[in-house]
């Protein structure tokens, strides 16, 4: 048996089928199979030293050396069988387990269907000769289209090794199903579910022990059924969903007291503007300190009884056919952050609360937030929204511009003077970082504008493009400049980075 495995795993050759922007590419376990490779190599000198030198690595503990392999796929922890009779049967207590089929398709050794068949017999004897100890870790990334009985048949068997952290990415070309086991599991802490077809969930689910749950490309069937697998969770720590399809639904209820981490991605967006008569999405989450959002608010997203240690993370791209439509939606969304003490936001995020049709007086005044990110380059037309937005940051105490501005942009002279100057610059804003810095013309001005107007400040930190502003003279040329202007903070030290 240990041929067949050793045999099987000598298949050489990986390619990543890009299924989605995601997880499908899997370019860690590229860099993860050179790392094998290499091991392999390593262990294999120590094991044969024609010099009768120390073998260093089979003297270690069977604990540590099932420590090492547990961060390699399984077909390399297989492989190890061939060393020695040491390792012989080492491979059958590793608690992680790691399938991927997507090497395959680069490989020439076989046809199609017998690679197919291969890899399913490969995977379905490891399960049959492992030992019955339990396992933590279950990844498996393959298409179902050929062993669907046969990924149901592997999965009942990993829940009844009373699995941990399951891992699934599967590439579906029909309806498919999990089984319900995975749906009641009592040892779960961790699951993970990428695959591109409705979500069928049976008519009972309970995760009473599940901390994580990731879900991508999924379609959600309808309310119930989404409503069950959200309330079937009272443990959840965090909660990821993944470029998934709601237009089956109409309203969903994220109401979980132990949520941390809320994620939701809904880009890109492929759809007609049609698509974005969405559902109301309602998160009512007091314990939540991790926000993000990303897409374009095709669904209506409420938010209840945050409080002020969140830190969210919020873009927001315009579809102008819908501007309005997405201000009004972003402006709620808005509304239920009033209480955050950090957000990362980008320009364009920003621009959407401020479209000119929209009345002026919508924004809350955020009292609590003191660090403020912008996640995108500044553009001429993100200017006049962020004075908007900085007149409700009354307490801020540090702005990072973390892409710097457009190389396009051309400041006007009076396109960062303030008519009214934000109570924030008076007061408490102390730190200032500009990431991305060329030195051209027009940063220096926007630079040395806000240290004229931003009277308290104390720091300003520069993060540098380019090698020339490593040199001690570049800099104080630049800092001279930036110093010109009248009025500001004189004790501001400026720091290039």
């Amino acid at each position: 048996m240990s041929r067949e495995l050793g045999g099987f795993s000598c298949i050489c050759g990986r390619v990543y089928v890009c299924i989605s922007r995601r997880r499908f590419k899997r370019y860690q376990h590229w860099s993860r199979w050179h790392t094998i490779n290499s091991f392999k190599r390593h262990t294999a000198l120590e094991v044969h030293n024609p010099e009768g030198g120390e073998d260093k690595i089979s003297n270690l503990h069977d604990s540590i050396l099932l420590h090492i392999l547990s961060y390699l796929p399984t077909r390399e922890v297989v492989g190890t069988c061939i060393l020695s009779t040491r390792w012989k049967n080492l491979w059958t207590c590793v608690e992680n387990i790691d399938f991927d089929d997507s090497f395959l398709y680069s490989s020439r050794v076989f046809g199609y269907p017998m690679k197919v068949t291969t890899f399913m017999h490969f995977v379905h004897r490891f399960l049959q000769l492992r030992e019955e100890s339990d396992i933590k870790k279950f990844r498996l990334s393959c298409r179902v289209c050929f062993s669907a009985s046969h990924v149901c048949s592997w999965l009942s068997i990993v829940i009844r090794h009373n699995v941990q952290d399951l891992d699934l990415c599967l590439f579906v070309e029909e309806p498919f199903m999990l089984p319900q086991c995975v749906f009641s599991s009592k040892t779960l802490t961790s699951l993970k579910l990428e695959m591109n077809c409705v979500l069928e969930l049976p008519t009972s689910t309970c995760f009473p022990f599940l901390k994580t749950l990731h879900l991508c490309l999924v379609t959600f069937r309808d309310d119930s059924s989404t409503q069950r697998l959200l309330s079937s969770c009272p443990m959840l720590r965090e909660l990821a969903i993944l470029d998934c399809e709601w237009m089956n639904l109409k309203l969903v209820a994220i109401s979980i007291s132990s949520l941390k981490s809320l994620i939701i991605d809904d880009l890109p967006f492929f759809g007609s503007t049609d698509d974005l008569n969405g559902c109301k999405i309602k998160i009512d989450a007091a314990s939540l300190t991790f926000l993000k959002y990303s897409g374009y608010l095709s669904n209506e997203i409420c938010l209840y009884n945050l409080s002020s240690s969140v830190n969210a993370s919020i873009h927001i791209p315009i579809l102008y056919e819908k501007r309005n439509q997405i201000a009004f939606r972003a402006v709620k969304l808005f509304r239920g952050l009033h209480k955050i003490s950090a957000a990362r936001i980008s320009s364009r995020a920003i621009e959407s609360l401020f479209i000119a049709d929209i009345e002026k007086d919508r924004l809350p005044i955020f009292y609590n937030l003191t660090h403020l990110e912008l996640s995108m380059e500044l553009e001429n037309h993100s200017i006049g929204p962020l004075k908007e937005l900085l007149q409700c940051l009354p307490k801020l105490q540090s702005l990072h511009f973390s892409e710097g501005l457009d190389p396009c942009m051309h400041l006007c002279e009076d396109d960062w003077n303030l008519r009214s100057v934000p109570p924030c610059f008076l007061s408490s804003l102390k730190t200032v970082k500009y990431s991305n810095f060329h030195g051209n013309d027009t940063e220096i001005s926007f630079l040395r504008n806000l240290l004229e107007i931003a009277l308290v400040l104390e720091k300003l930190n520069i993060v540098c493009s380019k090698r020339p502003f490593g040199d001690l003279k570049k800099q104080k040329e630049v800092e001279d400049q930036l110093r010109s202007g009248h009025g500001g903070s004189v004790s501001c030290a400026i720091k290039f980075m």
